[in-house]
């Protein structure tokens, strides 16, 4: 017999929760969810009937909640109360890379997870599931399970728990099309019913053969596994466009010739200014603390190079574009175009935009910085990271809240994100503002060359022959 769960209370209302829950909450009417966090602002946003204002840009998102809140769907800052009702409940809380400590740099901190563990051993009542949903280092379940088994001996209490992990695969920008049309739902865990009980709620809109189970540690690792796996593909075709523009080659050419194997596959082969989000860097700098940990160094030195190759072409674009503008880009007025790391949200954590506007400020440039979904205070925190990180900026740089001013009297555009806005600007009106000599510095290869032809404009793409 399957165990029904009834109420679900997910612990993290940021990227992975709030969009996680609401699709759930969308398909199982049946069930009650309500996401809680500490995070008083966040919640409010959540609940704001403006939608605009969710603390989240997903597209489909705001219809979701739209249907669903004040129905089955609750936003709340009452942790105790939330997890006491909840028959499953869902740790998605931020697990980010230590900054100091042993393993800084690399480890992740679990001091949220841990919270949260703590949290569900002391207000739970009876029976319940507890689901991994935040990326976690393998044997993280284990932890869990000692901290909820510590808090029951502590108190002589005899609840019971069980614990799944049940990693998400969600790309930024597709996340609502990711949970509605998964490749697959992993579900790793040793507790048959919880498993089941997991299961029938994705069987709600998800066919059975997409539901694989594993045991706990495969389910942890699956998630690093993939992230890697995905970055790995992105620095290496970004390596192969600083050859094709050595060697006379076009990478996009390159990319889709080898796509055709379908032993490679087309997807993730698209050049850019490198891989950003929340994941992948962690990911990986996690994964490789781990064969450390394990003594794999020549495992843990394979996957570093996956990351210095991304940083590298971030400096190599940095360096394209200062060597174009006659070897100087001080007091020269850019429009940088996109901040996101990628389209389809707003999400800026390790943007490539970040270390490329971070290497012109150094370099004494005047930044004009448009983006249509992020805003001016998320801009100004990545730098002020960056800024503290020791780097002394000679530039500055100014938010613009259209594209026409990022581009007037500017010497050039740098295109970072590839918002398909930029494909419909009126290029011939942005070459005739600018400044001559001009150029726009295409890093995601969104323009048609064919289409600037006339223009007086220099226009460089990368992975492409374009010439100095």
């Amino acid at each position: 017999m399957i165990y029904k769960i009834r109420k679900i209370c997910c612990i993290g209302a940021g990227y992975v929760g709030g969009p996680t829950m609401a699709v759930i909450a969308d398909k199982c009417p049946q069930i009650d969810i309500t996401v809680v966090d500490i995070n008083k602002e966040r919640i409010e946003a959540w609940n704001d009937s403006d939608l605009s204002k969710l603390p989240i840009y997903e597209p489909g998102l705001d219809e979701i909640i739209k249907r669903c809140r004040n129905r089955n769907l609750e936003f709340s800052t009452n942790i105790k109360e939330s997890i006491a009702k909840a028959d499953m409940i869902f740790i998605s809380v931020n697990t980010p890379t230590k900054k100091k400590g042993f393993g800084a740099g690399q480890a992740v901190d679990l001091k949220w997870v841990e919270a949260s563990a703590r949290q569900v051993g002391e207000y739970a009542r009876g029976k319940t599931i507890i689901v991994e949903k935040s990326t976690l280092p393998v044997r993280t379940a284990e932890t869990i399970k000692n901290i909820l088994q510590s808090v029951n001996k502590n108190n002589k209490s005899s609840k019971y728990f069980s614990v799944l992990s049940n990693p998400e695969f969600l790309s930024e920008g597709t996340a609502i099309k990711d949970l509605e049309n998964p490749d697959r739902v992993l579900i790793g865990g040793e507790d048959i019913e919880a498993i089941e009980a997991l299961e029938e709620i994705y069987l709600n809109w998800i066919d059975k053969s997409k539901v694989l189970r594993t045991n706990l540690w495969s389910s942890e690792l699956s998630k690093l596994t993939a992230n890697a796996f995905l970055a790995q593909r992105i620095s290496s075709i970004n390596a192969m466009s600083a050859l094709c523009e050595a060697t006379g080659a076009n990478v996009n050419e390159v990319a889709e010739a080898i796509g055709l194997d379908k032993r490679i596959g087309k997807n993730f082969l698209k050049a850019g200014p490198g891989f950003g989000g929340s994941c992948f860097k962690k990911d990986i700098m996690n994964l490789i603390y781990i064969c450390n940990l394990y003594g794999l160094h020549e495992v843990s030195n394979y996957w570093q190079k996956v990351v210095d190759i991304n940083n590298w072409q971030q400096h190599r674009i940095s360096s394209k574009i200062i060597r174009s503008l006659f070897g100087t880009v001080n007091e020269k007025k850019l429009g940088i175009y996109g901040f996101s790391f990628k389209a389809n949200t707003n999400d800026t954590r390790e943007s490539p935009a970040i270390q490329i506007c971070t290497d012109l400020l150094e370099e004494g440039a005047n930044l004009h910085i448009y983006d249509p979904k992020v805003t001016s205070i998320q801009i100004q925190n990545e730098l002020k990271i960056k800024h503290s990180e020791n780097l002394d900026y000679c530039g500055k740089w100014t938010y613009e809240k259209n594209y026409i001013d990022a581009a007037k009297d500017a010497d050039a555009i740098v295109i970072i994100t590839e918002w398909d806005e930029f494909k419909r600007f009126n290029w011939h009106e942005i070459s005739n503002i600018m400044r001559s000599p001009s150029w726009i510095f295409d890093t995601r290869c969104i323009l048609d060359p064919k289409d600037l032809e006339k223009l007086s404009t220099n226009l460089w793409q990368l992975g492409t022959s374009n010439k100095d």
